[in-house]
């Protein structure tokens, strides 16, 4: 299976690129299907519960409000609404009676802290154990009525097994004998199946992941290698995280594997669940409306800056003041980048194939200052304002050598997952100018896998400790 993965992508990053359909999700998939109705039943029981508890204690609506909103965020941080293939009220009861003990403790504490009446603080506590008590049974239902409907309707995501050796052909049967998972195959995609391809369960797909996944109107995909190399997988799995789809692992020695919050269970295979793509959380809306309000509001701070700078190198060089590039950003696609230019004009234009300017008698003193201090970066804020940009991103490149570094560098194309940033985990990290491609990609895709507010908060105090300390230097 050494060749499996010239069937799930291609090398060639114009092929990695996702045409618009496959950008806006799998159009084959009705909406209905898109809901998880077991997680929005449990919000809803959960909503009910609470009602029913404040109703029954009336703690008052201030307090009251505030035990619903610690109820439901604690309780979704610890993922009692997640997609779920296992439905098993006993086996999440210990998740959910420990998700409502910390908002116990929460709220008995700020009952303390703030002084409020004993009264206040006996409600709140009654409340919880209301909402515990009308809650669980609740609970119960759901699940029951999930595994029925599952089985009943078939109300089940649509999955695509990567690997057709004897993990991928078994976890089918069980698929197809046990619908109450959830999950219904229909392909398998793998270049050298094991078995013939009359013997195997569901049909062979011939054709790359992408292109199936949108096709089949595809859900989930399962990852089920057995003999091919990891870097399959991982283009696999990215090829799949980026058109929405919900993303399992069988992990090598599945065998010696324990439960925790990242495995899910079909029968006796355990499954890694990978987390969703950055760019289809709610997080990363508001990730994006801090992008537009700190650029906007830094372009408003900094014109003056700006403006001199342009003076500077307008008396120094002529123009024109300002430097347009082409870049490649998110999924591949090219735009217009804006810089101050730090480079005399003259001669041909090597600015799309020339790696770096370091030690060009073209740049004169106002250039290197530029170029030492960052300033001439300062007009990409539009680029962010435009949606072009993110603040915090991989580093856009030139389109030649994108085409240069994704022949040589593995899952350098799989950095465009998301916008290109004005800094970076990489850049931070020292990873500017003349260094390692191999050391970038590396950063730059370990970002992606764990992005977070906090992480690009992490990264702008460390760019202003780098830029800080640069200066020093």
């Amino acid at each position: 299976m050494t060749e499996l993965i010239s069937a799930v992508v291609s090398p060639d990053l114009p092929k990695h690129r996702l045409t618009r359909k496959q950008e806006s999700g799998s159009p084959a998939r009705p909406w209905s299907a898109r809901v998880n109705a077991v997680a929005v039943a449990l919000v809803a029981v959960d909503l009910a519960a609470f009602t029913a508890g404040a109703v029954r204690t009336a703690p008052g609506w201030g307090a009251a409000l505030l035990a619903g909103a610690l109820l439901l965020v604690v309780r979704s941080s610890s993922r009692i609404y997640r997609r779920r293939l296992w439905l098993s009220w006993l086996q999440d009861l210990p998740r959910s009676l420990g998700a409502t003990a910390t908002a116990f403790a929460l709220l008995t504490c700020w009952t303390l802290l703030s002084g409020q009446p004993p009264a206040v603080s006996t409600a709140l506590q009654q409340l919880v154990l209301v909402f515990t008590a009308c809650g669980e049974p609740a609970r119960f239902a759901v699940f029951w009525l999930g595994r029925w409907g599952r089985r009943r309707f078939g109300r089940c995501d649509r999955t695509l097994v990567v690997g057709a050796g004897k993990v991928g052909t078994d976890l089918v049967h069980t698929m197809v004998e046990h619908p109450q998972f959830g999950l219904r195959p229909v392909g398998f995609i793998d270049s050298e199946p094991v078995l013939d391809r009359a013997n195997l369960p569901v049909p062979l797909v011939e054709e790359e992941l992408g292109a199936a996944i949108t096709r089949l109107g595809v859900g989930t995909v399962i990852l089920a290698f057995s003999d091919t190399r990891d870097t399959s997988a991982v283009d696999a799995a990215i090829t799949a995280h980026r058109l929405g789809c919900t993303t399992l692992v069988v992990p090598r020695m599945f065998e010696l594997y324990q439960d925790n919050h990242d495995v899910e269970r079909l029968r006796s295979y355990p499954l890694m669940r990978l987390g969703t793509a950055p760019t289809s959380r709610p997080s990363w809306w508001v990730k994006r409306a801090i992008d537009v309000l700190l650029a906007a509001v830094a372009l408003a701070v900094l014109a003056p800056v700006i403006g001199l700078c342009a003076v500077a190198v307008l008396v120094e060089s002529g123009r024109p003041v300002i430097f347009r590039q082409v870049r490649i950003g998110l999924d591949g696609r090219k735009f217009r980048i804006y810089k101050i230019r730090s480079v005399r004009p003259g001669g041909a234009d090597d600015s799309q194939t020339r790696w770096s300017v370091l030690g060009d008698a073209r740049v004169g003193p106002v250039g290197r200052f530029l170029r030492r201090t960052s300033l001439d970066e300062l007009p990409q804020l539009w680029n962010i304002v435009r949606g072009d940009m993110s603040i915090v991103g991989p580093r856009p490149e030139r389109p030649v050598f994108v085409r240069e570094f994704s022949a040589i560098h593995e899952l350098y194309w799989a950095r465009h997952r998301v916008p290109a940033g004005l800094t970076g985990l990489a850049q931070v990290h020292g990873l500017r100018g003349d260094t390692s491609i191999a050391d970038r990609s590396r950063y730059d895709n370990y970002y992606i896998a764990n992005w977070s507010l906090w992480l690009d908060l992490k990264i702008l105090v460390l760019t202003v400790g780098e830029l800080v300390c640069r200066e020093q230097r």
